[in-house]
Order: C-alpha cells, then sequence, then structure tokens
C-alpha cells in the first residue's frame, strides 16, 4: 500500500517557475487545444506572477499552472488532463486572488473560456463582459471585487 500523492502549490515569477509552466501550457493550449504558439507566448510572463501545482508522491511532478498579470488579470490557468477534476484549477485561481490582494488590486479579472465559467463561479467570479471568441474558442471577461466600493463592469487587458 502507498500513500495517495500530496499537492505542493508553489507561487514565483517566470526565472523560478517557467520551465515547469511552459510545459504545462504547450501540453494544454498548444498541443491539446490547437492554439497557435505565437499567440501562447508573450512578454507578460517575465512579469507576471506565476504558481504552479505539483503532484508530490515517488516523484515531484508540475500538473497545473496559472499567471497573475498586473491590476489582478488572471490568466493561462492550465490544468494537465492526468489531474482534472481534482480542484486543482480552483486551488491555483485562490491562490492568485490572494496574490492580487495582498498586492492591493481593486478586483481580480479573467477571461474564461466559457465551458470553464463554472469553476470560475466558484472562486467568487461573475460575469461582466460579452462573449467573445479568442483563438477560434468562446471566452467570457468575469470579475471578482477585492475590495470594497469597487463596483463590477466590463474592463480592458
Amino acid at each position: 500500500m502507498h500513500e495517495a500523492p500530496s499537492i505542493e502549490i508553489v507561487t514565483g515569477d517566470w526565472a523560478q517557475l517557467g520551465p515547469d509552466a511552459a510545459r504545462i501550457r504547450d501540453a494544454v493550449f498548444i498541443r491539446e487545444q490547437g492554439i497557435p504558439a505565437e499567440l501562447e507566448w508573450d512578454a507578460d510572463d517575465a512579469t507576471s506572477v506565476h504558481v504552479v501545482a505539483y503532484r508530490v508522491g515517488a516523484v515531484r511532478e508540475p500538473v497545473a499552472t496559472a499567471r497573475l498579470l498586473s491590476e489582478g488579470w488572471i490568466g493561462r490557468v492550465a490544468v494537465l488532463k492526468s489531474a482534472r477534476r481534482g480542484g486543482l484549477g480552483q486551488r491555483l485561481v485562490e491562490a492568485l486572488v490572494e496574490a492580487a490582494r495582498v498586492r492591493g488590486d481593486d478586483a481580480a479579472r479573467l477571461y474564461a473560456q466559457t465551458y470553464v465559467t463554472p469553476l470560475y463561479e466558484k472562486c467568487g467570479f461573475v460575469v461582466v463582459g460579452e462573449p467573445f471568441e479568442e483563438a477560434g474558442i468562446p471566452h467570457i471577461e468575469m470579475m471578482r471585487i477585492l475590495r470594497a466600493g469597487v463596483q463590477l463592469s466590463e474592463g480592458s487587458a
């Protein structure tokens, strides 16, 4: 009998977490969803806060990632197929919401692929925009207020 793997969530910068985050994003966005590589990689990685979830058992394996850009924008939330349906996406989003709150951001925002809006609703996000397509995939803007007095409204990244 062996112990089930545990999950470790690590927050850091691209220099620290980039190699593991890039592998996950390549697998999910480029290979699985068919997003062109030139749309996946951008200069925001260098200035964003990143989180990577590691499955820790016999080996330590990166299985999920996300990033926090300036002004509370969360993006590039990706979970490997083998790690889905276990609440990892929610844990990553909550970690980044907390990082945004600590940093002093008024709100957390994201552009959700429409099929995963229930995940973000569980994290306290509400729809504030109209549906749109990006890289051929339907998305919608969502927002979560982090400080009192901030109004829900559409914005731009």
